[in-house]
């Protein structure tokens, strides 16, 4: 018996991979092949007709997705690289399928807002966070020497943003760096040279799904799945969304 979403054994028939949104789909599948490039990444129906969302999962341990014109036939997960070639090449046939390889649950379908960030805040957090590691890797950590990986991981887990839900008895929610560089590493924020931040779909929604925390930008959204309960500490400035 076969797993929804598997190849039959002994299959040989080509199927297509379905993206009808291949430049949306292009630019996702290369910022991600040059962040990994052995990444798998997971086609699946988006829950809206015409709509394909491509799920990956980067090296620090956030999942992104940015959902795309198409209308895949059923879920399937292959090389990002390889449908990146496929693509590229006006192909339609969906790569060798590889569904063993993702290992990794997918947030629940329905969230709710907690809060709405202005893209220039996150822009600002990630590029104070590239900062802190370039000064850190050449100066050291007061005055003593530190680990690229260490510093890496020390500011991936840094909490960036902390929000405390206005009026309700809900627990703080914490939004750690590794979501704040998903979102801005998958280019799921925009051009930098866009409109002022805050203004129409500029903004960038906090969200959460059970234990899943989500950053949804105008482009995609990153998703960390909560491992400890949660504390908070204001930003100074706290936009209203």
């Amino acid at each position: 018996m076969t797993r929804p979403g598997t190849a039959e054994p002994g299959r040989t028939a080509a199927s297509t991979h379905g993206v009808a949104g291949v430049a949306d789909a292009g630019a996702f599948l290369a910022r991600l092949v040059r962040l990994d490039p052995v990444a798998p990444v997971r086609l699946r129906p988006a829950g809206a007709p015409g709509r394909v969302a491509l799920w990956a999962r980067l090296p620090w341990q956030v999942l992104v997705v940015r959902t795309v014109a198409g209308g895949p036939a059923e879920d399937a997960t292959v090389a990002a690289a390889e449908l990146l070639a496929e693509l590229e090449r006006g192909g339609t046939t969906l790569p060798t399928r590889r569904d063993a390889q993702w290992l990794w649950p997918l947030p629940p379908t329905r969230s709710h807002q907690v809060e709405a960030l202005p893209v220039a805040e996150l822009r600002r957090i990630a590029d104070a966070a590239a900062g802190t590691l370039r000064t850190a890797s050449e100066q050291g950590v007061a005055g003593r020497a530190v680990g690229q990986r260490a510093l890496r991981d020390a500011l991936l887990d840094h909490v960036a943003v902390l929000i405390t839900p206005d009026g309700t008895p809900a627990a703080p929610v914490e939004v750690p760096q590794r979501l704040v560089q998903g979102v801005v590493r998958m280019g799921f924020l925009g051009p930098a040279h866009g409109s002022a931040a805050g203004e129409g779909g500029d903004a960038v929604q906090v969200r959460v799904a059970g234990r899943w925390v989500g950053l949804v930008g105008p482009h995609g959204a990153a998703w960390l799945q909560k491992a400890t309960d949660l504390a908070v500490t204001p930003l100074s400035s706290r936009p209203n969304g």
